[in-house]
């Protein structure tokens, strides 16, 4: 592929380690990010602009990360005949509004679990005195990526509901916003996703386990995400259960992007949980782990629409957060007293399977930047699981970091989990 032009138009320079391979690659690329805290993110690794709309002419591919508003600015420009990677409204709308996606899986022959949604904790409170139950809180829109207010509740009575309820309407004086309870079931938690071109979507799809608890074991708060497990597969029964049924609204949307639905499964049945309508994170990095192709030619074929075989690695895929303080937590202060600008160390200078996420490059140095503690994404590939694992860890191995903090068990999930799968046949061709 000839050289491209690649402009990234980012919230919280999420996405900014792809932006760095396709900048290595050899082609142009522009990075903005909108977020003020976040914009020293990626310094010196890759080129940036302060005002991306000067940049469209430019471009030949231009690159959304998010939802969150993002899909309506992918949607005009595609239709103004750019090659746009990224969201449209309507696919923004389907991860934002829990609702929302709730009852588009259901219009679309999706089976779903009964959830009601709430804007005042009292209303909830009372909902489930009279209806006990386990129950998942969900908040909705903005206040759904605070990960703090999802809480998973254990009591067959709802008990624990009613507590957590009880502290937020304390706390939150009611402005928690909107958010479900959603009937909890037990089994696999399981994601499957692919990306899509426009029109279809691309083959094999991705089989995915995330890690989202702050300590192994699965024990402690919840996190935007401590590590994934992956594979690629042929399309199973999860997959046509699920987002398959969405084909033809996403080829009417032309959504040019990866999409994943996170589930339970159990014996009884598949329970979709929620979508995720755009990349995720650090799920997009170990992605590229098991992508034999360029990333750059890659996106300017996803963004082209062409239709092609996605080469991938045979076997599994493991990335593992490199987390600092005050991560999972908004805290400044901690940030800048423990965090702030501290050097990541090489004790040999290979950085094969090491993402950057909140990290530039001063003087040949890799230092910390942003302000979460989000620091990087390390992964491994193998023929098997253990083989991805131990790759991964041992890349771990190589980085020295001040108070620096990660799981130690992304990816032993599998080991129980895959006999499930298999025995209900949920991993089958279909």
């Amino acid at each position: 592929m000839e050289k491209k032009n690649f402009l990234f138009v980012s919230i919280d320079a999420l996405i900014i380690d792809i932006a760095r391979l396709i900048f290595e690659e050899g082609n142009d690329v522009r990075f903005y990010t909108g977020n003020p805290k976040q914009r020293d993110i990626g310094d010196g690794f890759v080129p940036k602009t302060d005002d991306w709309e000067k940049e469209i002419d430019w471009a030949d591919v231009i690159i959304f990360d998010d939802v969150l508003g993002q899909g309506i600015l992918a949607e005009d420009l595609r239709k103004k005949g750019k090659l746009v990677v990224g969201g449209t409204t309507y696919t923004d709308r389907l991860e934002d509004d829990r609702s929302f996606g709730q009852e588009e899986m259901k219009k679309h022959g999706i089976s779903i679990l009964p959830y009601s949604t709430f804007d005042s904790c009292e209303e909830a409170i009372e909902f489930v005195k009279n209806n006990p139950s386990r129950y998942v809180i969900k908040p909705s829109g903005d206040a759904g990526s605070i990960k703090r207010f999802l809480f998973v509740g254990e009591e067959e009575n709802g008990q624990d509901i009613i507590q957590i309820l009880e502290a937020y309407k304390k706390v939150k004086a009611d402005n928690l916003g909107i958010f479900q309870l959603q009937k909890k079931v037990t089994g696999v938690e399981v994601a499957v996703g692919a990306f899509f071109n426009g029109s279809e979507f691309l083959h094999p799809i991705n089989v995915n386990f995330e890690h989202k608890k702050l300590f192994p074991g699965n024990i402690g708060p919840s996190t935007g995400e401590m590590g994934t497990a992956m594979f690629w597969s042929v399309p199973n029964k999860i997959f046509n259960a699920t987002l398959k049924k969405l084909e033809a609204k996403l080829k009417e949307e032309h959504y040019v992007g990866y999409i994943d639905i996170n589930c339970i499964v159990n014996g009884n049945g598949i329970y979709p949980l929620e979508f995720t309508c755009r990349f995720g994170y650090p799920t997009i990095f170990i992605h590229q782990e098991g992508i034999n192709m360029l990333m750059g030619e890659f996106f300017y074929k996803l963004a082209s629409g062409e239709h092609f075989e996605i080469k991938t690695k045979k076997g599994f895929q493991v990335g593992v957060r490199i987390i600092m303080p005050p991560y999972p937590f908004d805290d400044e202060p901690t940030f800048n007293l423990y965090s702030k600008e501290s050097l990541i160390v090489f004790k040999k200078k290979n950085y094969e399977g090491v993402h950057i996420e909140d990290t530039k490059l001063v003087n040949g140095e890799w230092v910390i930047a942003g302000d979460t503690g989000v620091v990087l994404t390390v992964c491994g590939s193998g023929l098997s699981m253990k083989q991805a694992q131990a790759q991964a860890y041992n890349r771990i191995d190589n980085i020295l970091m001040p108070n620096m903090y990660y799981r130690k068990d992304i990816g032993d999930r599998w080991y129980e989990d895959s006999d499930k799968l298999h025995t209900w046949g949920y991993l089958r061709e279909v």
